[in-house]
């Protein structure tokens, strides 16, 4: 349902050059078969998804599906189709699906509904990331008008002060980050056994990022009888161990996309000589068709040095990372939506950000 940036992406880790091959003893780059990085454009001949309902089909408030066909939703996405009468019987689930499948929508709408048919009914929502939390926030806001729900967002980067005070109100959803949530807990800000849904969203980012022990912690404090809603791109060990521990016979659902879509191209470029790597992007940065770039880095440092090279070399560059504070990283991708930056050099902080492209 949302519009994705479909435009050239760079990754320093591992497609540009061969700084992200591993170095282990008796690793040899020539075993790599590099076909497998290599995807060219077809034309688009998949199936086209039939639903099995429309959203006017679902048994949810009338006021909440005005908002749903207002915001020009008819036909749900797979996930939404298969998912959301499973959360209004109230089971646990866990979506296999990756970003850009419809899955915020397939929460968040039986979510609202459960909350207008008992205000007492609360909704905790745990994001790998500030951006990942405000484009969830942005979602809710556009299905809520006239509803009088209000979501609380609490993340890190802004003043705890206003969080902890707003906390003390009554808030049907919170929106926030695994870190920021836990530290309002301890502080006796937040009671998780408040709520009676939870859901975690990108689970194995959130795994990836450190937080194994924090989601954990945060879903061992909801109460016995809590519908516990999980969704995740891949099912790590981890993961799976995690759901069987706190969820309830959960019905597993996927919709997983490739990797990569169909019709994008994707390729690797050799570089010989380490030092010639900004050389080569600059090469390609300079033609026509490359007029809005992502370019990928793996550490902080190394995407403030590329985004620095390429402002030296001209080109209107930004960069984003977990150095960064939110005003200045929102700022970046909004030039970058707006056209006024053309290169955006981003570590994984920039996968979970909503850049949309009109």
């Amino acid at each position: 349902m949302q519009k994705r940036f479909k435009g050239r992406k760079f990754n320093n880790r591992s497609r540009f050059g061969n700084k992200g091959f591993s170095k282990k003893k008796g690793f040899s780059a020539n075993k790599i078969d590099i076909s497998r990085f290599i995807q060219k454009a077809v034309p688009a001949e998949s199936d086209v998804y039939t639903p099995e309902h429309l959203f006017d089909d679902f048994e949810i408030d009338s006021r909440l599906k005005n908002n749903i066909i207002r915001k020009g939703y008819r036909e749900p996405t797979p996930i939404q189709d298969k998912i959301i009468p499973l959360i209004l019987k109230g089971r646990d689930v866990v979506g296999i699906a990756n970003t850009g499948t419809g899955k915020t929508a397939a929460f968040l709408i039986p979510a609202i509904n459960k909350s207008l048919k008992d205000k007492k009914n609360k909704t905790i929502i745990i994001v790998p990331t500030r951006e990942l939390a405000f484009q969830i926030e942005k979602e809710f806001n556009d299905f809520v008008p006239g509803l009088y729900l209000f979501p609380l967002l609490c993340i890190g980067g802004t003043n705890i002060g206003r969080q902890l005070r707003d906390a003390s109100r009554s808030n049907n959803f919170v929106i926030g980050t695994p870190g920021r949530i836990k530290d309002l807990v301890q502080r006796k800000a937040l009671n998780m056994a408040s709520f009676q849904t939870i859901v975690l969203d990108e689970a194995d980012r959130m795994l990836d990022m450190g937080f194994i022990g924090d989601m954990r912690f945060l879903i061992g404090q909801m109460p016995e009888g809590k519908q516990a809603l999980l969704f995740s791109a891949t099912l790590p060990e981890e993961i799976e161990k995690l759901s069987n521990q706190f969820l309830k016979n959960p019905e597993k659902i996927s919709v997983r996309k490739k990797e990569s879509s169909a019709n994008v191209n994707q390729d690797i470029v050799k570089v010989g000589d380490q030092t010639k790597k900004i050389e080569v992007l600059c090469e390609y940065l300079s033609k026509e068709e490359f007029k809005k770039v992502l370019v990928f880095g793996r550490t902080k440092y190394g995407v403030e040095k590329i985004a620095r090279a390429l402002v030296k070399r001209g080109f209107m560059a930004e960069s984003i990372h977990g150095d960064k504070n939110l005003a200045r990283r929102k700022r970046a991708i909004d030039c970058f939506k707006a056209g006024s930056v053309k290169v955006l050099v981003a570590t994984d902080v920039g996968r979970g950000a909503s850049i949309s492209v009109m």
